[in-house]
């Protein structure tokens, strides 16, 4: 659940480069070295998942934002900015 501004920022590309010259994942241009042992080069890898965590249940989050979507239904915020976007009171939840 997200709110209208924050669903501009939902469609981003997952690939980090697109494949044209210069990129990391192409072998003209300075880009991959041929026979590079992947351990021992020193550039910064890409985690899908990142490292941001949600502030009710500690759960990894899968993009740039605050809660996760269960925490952010419950709550009735959006999931990325915490702004309050659905009134939850008379919806019948379980803690479950």
């Amino acid at each position: 659940m997200v709110c209208d501004k924050c669903e501009k920022k939902l469609s981003k590309v997952i690939v980090p480069d697109k494949w044209k010259e210069g990129a990391s994942n192409t072998t003209e241009g300075g880009g991959r070295k041929i026979n590079e042992n992947k351990l021992l080069s020193k550039k910064k890898r890409w985690t899908p998942y990142g490292n941001t965590k949600c502030t009710i249940c500690k759960q990894q989050v899968h993009q740039d934002g605050k809660y996760c979507h269960t925490c952010a239904y419950s709550k009735g915020v959006c999931a990325m900015c915490g702004k309050q976007v659905l009134d939850t009171k008379s919806y019948k939840q379980s803690n479950v």
